[in-house]
């Protein structure tokens, strides 16, 4: 039921670039796939191919007093879809093509990805503690065919789907780290590969592709490794994550489930209330998608669905989209975080970033020191921008004469300038947007006054 909780977030980790739009199998970028938590054979990985053959998550957990741990590991095995025509006196009466058309229906081959999921259920911690414990599994092949058959019962080709067999071990060991267990978990993929060197196409038949681990811990809290407690800081540093990237998931304050995610997350991930459904389609926005999917042609969209059943759902659910829910993806503003104190004026109609949330700061009217002068609004100052060295554009403003707008001070209390370049022509442009440049004291030459 635990890992039923981080399941809506394991499974956006388990589809990321599973295809792309425009969703169909003919286009470029949906050539390479495959490319989030990917663990190859081990033969083929260290045959120099670049990627990893396991993954190492590391996380620390506070044990009660019998603590144990469940554990899933998840991932797509590759399977591999051909298309045959019907060919008579052929030795089994068909032979492979790329594409099928029968009644207006196309066909095409493409590799689908099917979902697989290794349990170990009530994993001692303090057994692990004295011993390692190793799980081996392994995911058999198999082949399924289906008929491809006309209106007249004619029976004009068929569909292969072809899974090939995966073999590994899970490993679970742990270490005392004070009051703390720091729990190790490896996913190795040792599958046997004789295959042609670097055929990544083939080596990817035999992998685990977007591979994640969820794990669920009983009488025992997880720790955070993003914002550790002060008395785990030490133990937090010690863990070494090898290509995963472990958060808490479920309701936050809740420390009972993990994702070790191949994807670089926060902690209580959680998919978007005004998402419709998956897209897929990596770093891309909902709203993005539904508007390029809908200028798709009618032929174009019929590629796309016979490309994958999941693009077909993409396809369906965008040609039936409510107004009002197009709507909704246009935005949404959330606070990513709230005060920790908030001034007694302060109330909650004022976001904690705004100048007037706090009586004390005034922009208009603040001045700082820089080499004994006061400098505040209507100061000249010359820019002197080679001290931050953040942005290379700042090089073109090295020596500008610019006056200061406003005096502003970060959330850590660092004060810095808001400045309008003296000889640029669009400056009063920029001053009517409120648009400015933004340095450091430091960065700063007071001028003389005029």
């Amino acid at each position: 039921m635990k890992f039923e909780m981080a399941q809506q977030i394991a499974n956006a980790v388990l589809y990321e670039g599973y295809l792309l739009y425009p969703y169909r199998a003919s286009a470029t970028k949906n050539q390479l796939r495959w490319q989030f938590g990917v663990v190859m054979p081990r033969d083929y990985s260290e045959n120099g191919a670049g990627e990893p053959w396991l993954t190492q998550t590391e996380c620390l957990v506070e044990p009660g007093d019998r603590p144990e741990f469940d554990l899933r590991l998840r991932f797509l095995q590759i399977q591999a879809r051909s298309v045959e025509q019907t060919a008579p006196g052929t030795s089994d009466g068909f032979v492979p093509v790329d594409r099928l058309e029968v009644e207006g229906q196309e066909l095409f081959a493409w590799d689908e990805g099917v979902e697989r999921e290794i349990d170990q259920t009530a994993i001692d911690l303090g057994e692990i503690c004295r011993a390692e414990k190793v799980f081996p599994f392994d995911v058999p092949a198999g082949r399924d065919i289906e008929a491809v058959t006309a209106a007249s019962g004619i029976v004009n080709g068929r569909v292969v789907r072809e899974r090939f067999p995966i073999s590994g071990v899970i490993r679970v060991s742990g270490e005392r780290r004070g009051s703390l267990i720091k729990l190790r978990i490896r996913v190795e993929n040792w599958t046997p590969w004789a295959g042609a060197e670097n055929n990544r196409a083939r080596a990817l038949r035999y992998a685990l592709a977007g591979a994640h681990v969820i794990l669920a811990v009983r009488d025992g809290a997880l720790l955070s490794l993003l914002d550790p407690p002060e008395f785990a800081r030490a133990a937090t540093a010690s863990c070494e994550n090898l290509h995963t990237w472990p958060v808490l998931v479920g309701t936050e304050g809740e420390r009972d489930v993990m994702l070790s995610s191949p994807i670089i997350l926060y902690d209580y991930p959680c998919v978007a209330a005004e998402s419709p459904g998956d897209m897929y389609d990596a770093t891309e926005i909902d709203e993005i998608l539904a508007l390029r999917t809908m200028t798709l042609t009618d032929d174009e969209k019929n590629a796309a669905r016979a490309t994958d059943r999941r693009a077909a759902a993409i396809i369906d659910r965008v040609d039936s989209l409510p107004g009002e829910v197009l709507e909704r993806l246009h935005g949404a503003v959330r606070y990513l975080r709230k005060s920790a104190a908030k001034p007694e004026n302060q109330t909650d109609t004022v976001p904690w970033w705004n100048p007037a949330a706090d009586d004390s700061v005034s922009p208009e009217t603040d001045h700082v020191q820089i080499d004994g002068v006061a400098v505040a609004k209507g100061s000249r100052v010359r820019l002197r921008p080679g001290l931050r060295r953040a942005d290379a554009q700042d090089l073109f403003l090295q020596g500008r004469v610019a006056t200061v707008e406003a005096v502003f001070s970060d959330v850590d209390d660092k004060q810095y300038l808001a400045v309008a370049l003296a000889d640029d022509p669009a400056t009063e442009l920029h001053r009517w947007h409120g648009r400015y440049l933004y340095f450091y004291p430091d960065e700063v030459e007071p001028l003389k006054e005029r």
